[in-house]
């Protein structure tokens, strides 16, 4: 009898570490995949059981119960997060499930660019990678009242940069992220501003800032940039910003802008109106923000541009008319 028994101990002691050493390489060992890389969407809430089924149900050739045991061997099967992932060949067992623990979700990245407007930023959102497109359709009016802003206007409320997200995330929720992000940098902006700065609120900052962003060739010039526009509006001085002019036709711009252009009146067009326009024009990024709160010291009143991306600045029309002989009509 003690033979039998001892015979059974090692039988099982034997089936035991076979199993053992089976789990071992089993765990090691890339999983099949359908595709090189396979998407898989975890449900918050979902039992370990059921997100072992969910693997499976990919395609991935892996035995759900076995996967199943795995997670619950390994002690984390409660760690796993919920979220979009995507698994790519070569994946393991024991990466899966670290992958799964970390929440190393499946991302996309979007980048907003400096100086876009509204019309390009939606378009960016219209072609981005694996986004939901819950605002297409929408007019500017009910975008902002979706994200909470009803009434005003979306041009430069959104900050540019690079965003990341995970798949089936929605182009609201990252216009969200985008808006908050602008809001951050306006409110840190207009708490660093000058004493003598000729703006009355934060969003004409916002305004300015956006001008500053589309005159800008060299990024050394836009302090100074800033500090002509500055001073004309402490003089009184209309704007008289070709960019205001471009943005105010919309559509109707064909890349060339004529003396017409400047002279049919629009709520953009500073060579009729006087003062800021009533909206940004572009996003501004950060620089220009800090340009518009901090503008250089200094009388300029007029600036044009060199050729070469830089601009020359005068104090005076008689300086200015001299600089655009020699820098535009090639006069000396």
């Amino acid at each position: 009898m003690r033979r039998f028994f001892l015979t059974l101990f090692l039988l099982v002691s034997l089936t035991v570490l076979g199993a053992g050493a089976f789990g071992l390489w089993w765990v090691n060992q890339p999983l099949k995949l359908p595709a090189p890389n396979v998407d898989l969407s975890i449900e918050p809430g979902s039992t370990p059981r059921a997100i072992a089924q969910a693997v499976a149900e990919t395609g991935t050739a892996v035995e759900p119960q076995l996967l199943y045991w795995w997670f619950r061997f390994s002690g984390q099967d409660r760690q796993i997060r919920a979220g979009s992932y995507e698994l790519e060949r070569g994946i393991t067992p024991r990466t899966l499930l670290n992958v799964l623990v970390r929440g190393e979700e499946a991302t996309r990245s979007l980048v907003l660019v400096e100086g876009w407007n509204i019309r390009q930023v939606r378009a960016a959102l219209a072609k981005a990678d694996q986004l939901k497109p819950e605002t297409v359709g929408l007019s500017d009016q009910a975008l902002m009242e979706k994200l909470g802003r009803s009434g005003q206007h979306p041009e430069g409320r959104f900050f540019p940069d690079t965003y990341t997200y995970s798949k089936n995330s929605t182009d609201l929720a990252l216009l969200q992220r985008a808006m908050r992000a602008m809001d951050r940098k306006l409110e840190a902006a207009w708490a660093a501003r000058a004493s003598d700065l000729p703006l009355k609120s934060a969003d004409e900052a916002l305004i300015l800032a956006s001008i500053v962003e589309k005159e800008t060739g060299k990024a050394s010039d836009r302090a100074q940039i800033a500090s002509v526009f500055a001073n004309r509006l402490r003089v009184g001085m209309p704007l008289q910003t070709d960019p205001t002019v471009i943005y105010g036709l919309g559509a109707r711009f064909d890349g060339n802008l004529r003396k017409k252009d400047l002279q049919t009146d629009t709520p953009w067009n500073t060579y009729t109106r006087s003062g800021l326009p009533p909206t940004p024009i572009a996003m501004p990024g950060k620089a220009a923000l800090l340009a518009a709160v901090q503008p250089a010291q200094g009388k300029a009143l007029y600036f044009v541009s060199r050729g070469d991306g830089t601009s020359q600045f005068s104090n005076s029309l008689d300086e200015h008319n001299a600089a655009v002989n020699r820098y535009q009509r090639n006069r000396q």
